[in-house]
């Protein structure tokens, strides 16, 4: 059953991925084109210029204090998640949304997840291909300090993991992905996400993603026709 005016609400902060929180903001505003119920925001610590990745600046709509009504709640990758996994304002603030409230990811946001102790025992996913630095002796593979981070995680090498109310995205460029497959949770048919990516002109690309996705065992969220 499709979920009237959903509302997506993605975090920002410093050094944060302009790709990873750029690509779903616009999946939505596209969206949007179809169904004006649909709506999508930034959301900060506070009312502030948040300067992310590339010097690129951003002003957040809501703030922690604002308390804003959402379906979904996504963090981003970046530099800036080395931080925000020490950030306790966040942690705290995400501890306190409502259950209904899905939490989600793209590429190194799960880190944070993980560093909160979410991803204990669930699917999660992160970036798996490595920059210089990390392919050297003197990095990490995202995906592989994901499962430092988290132990007890079963981490998948999916686009994206769907394990009931965290959902996570791999890769830089995911976020596209990720929110095509909110869409889905959110109850839109297969044909609307199909229009979505059709007017993006990323229906050749989506179809060789559109299988890529992995759905915790045992979990009712998976539609009919989900993959396997």
């Amino acid at each position: 059953m499709k979920k009237s005016g959903f509302r997506l609400g993605i975090y920002v902060f410093k050094d944060a991925e302009v790709i990873d929180y750029a690509a779903p903001y616009g999946v939505f505003s596209v969206a949007r084109r179809f169904d004006p119920e649909l709506d999508v925001f930034l959301i900060a610590d506070a009312l502030r210029p948040i300067q992310t990745q590339a010097g690129l600046t951003v002003l957040p709509t809501y703030g922690f204090n604002d308390l804003p009504d959402m379906d979904a709640f996504m963090i981003p990758g970046g530099f800036g998640t080395r931080q925000e996994m020490h950030n306790s304002r966040l942690h705290a603030y995400i501890d306190a949304l409502p259950e209904t409230c899905l939490l989600t990811s793209v590429c190194t946001g799960s880190w944070i997840y993980a560093r909160m102790g979410l991803l204990d025992d669930i699917a999660a996913t992160s970036r798996k291909e490595p920059d210089k630095l990390e392919a050297s002796h003197m990095g990490l593979t995202p995906i592989d300090r994901l499962a430092m981070l988290a132990p007890a995680c079963r981490v998948s090498r999916a686009r994206v993991v769907d394990a009931g109310r965290i959902v996570t995205a791999g890769g830089i460029a995911s976020g596209t992905e990720l929110a095509l497959h909110l869409l889905r949770r959110a109850g839109y048919p297969e044909s609307f996400i199909d229009d979505v990516a059709r007017v993006m002109e990323y229906h050749r690309a989506y179809a060789l993603y559109r299988e890529d996705i992995e759905y915790a065992a045992g979990d009712s969220t998976a539609p009919p026709h989900a993959p396997t």
